[in-house]
């Protein structure tokens, strides 16, 4: 029998409370691969659960400006799928948490299937997201991760059909990413109301915990999304700070993972949090 993964049995762990999953992304290598693995143990002080580690690619179609820059950081520094590899094992030496490989297709070819499957485990990954792979053309792929005992996590969007819904719960273990709303990544006001029916008709289709992502910033964000997933991604809010830099940065993402947090506990013990 496969082991589950740290990716399940977080959600497995969460499941009696009705707790709910924080998972934080930011993009590896930004500012640069040495300093990536104090930012990802300063986001699990502040009480992020599950790390997407975003692989710096130079065409990215999923991500808005914030992380596009973080992108082109990353490369001028000389972060590449190889080095992100390295961090993870450098992150698992001192760390338990889930670590989801965030990336795009062209990097994995480059790299190879199997090859990356080989060394994403050896290096304590626990799972795989491509942004841009169909899940109409997904088989191979997911037979070779999970061949590795690797998650392969899949994105359904507020204009995916039924079907498309039908073979990403199909494709996808540890979780299902919900997209909030169609465009790219990037903070928001509020959330998309296109969220709700989206968890209502991946709930129609999977037993799988699902992540809400795409636009979320705040506490209130946060909980309005903690109300209709078991998770709940924050991307761009981190990296902002990380463009931001400074002395204490560290603490700084720390303080935002924590005031994010609270957005899961009632609103009487969030009084006074500010993102």
């Amino acid at each position: 029998m496969t082991p589950a993964s740290r990716i399940s049995r977080l959600f497995d762990a969460l499941r009696p409370a009705d707790a709910k999953a924080l998972i934080g992304y930011l993009t590896a290598g930004d500012p640069s691969l040495q300093q990536t693995p104090s930012l990802v143990a300063a986001l699990a002080r502040g009480g992020v659960d599950l790390v997407e580690l975003g692989v710096p690619f130079s065409d990215p179609i999923a991500d808005g400006p914030v992380i596009q820059r973080a992108s082109e950081r990353a490369l001028k520094a000389g972060a590449s799928l190889r080095g992100v590899l390295e961090v993870a094992r450098q992150i698992r030496r001192a760390s338990e948490i889930p670590l989801l490989l965030f990336t795009y297709l062209n990097p994995v070819l480059r790299y190879g299937l199997e090859a990356l499957a080989r060394d994403a485990a050896a290096a304590g990954v626990d799972g795989l997201l491509l942004t841009d792979l169909s899940v109409e053309e997904a088989r191979g792929y997911v037979e070779v991760m999970r061949a590795h005992h690797l998650d392969t996590v899949f994105l359904a969007a507020p204009t995916s059909p039924e079907r498309r819904l039908r073979l990403v719960a199909q494709y996808s273990s540890g979780f299902v990413y919900l997209v909030s709303r169609t465009g790219v990544t990037g903070e928001r006001a509020s959330l998309a109301a296109s969220a709700a029916e989206l968890a209502a008709a991946m709930r129609r289709v999977t037993d799988l915990p699902l992540a809400v992502g795409f636009g979320i910033s705040r506490p209130e964000q946060v909980a309005e999304a903690g109300r209709l997933a078991d998770g709940v991604v924050v991307g761009s809010a981190f990296v902002r700070l990380i463009e931001r830099g400074g002395d204490a940065l560290e603490t700084d993402l720390e303080t935002l993972a924590h005031q994010l947090k609270s957005g899961f506990k009632p609103s009487r013990d969030r009084q006074g949090a500010r993102p």
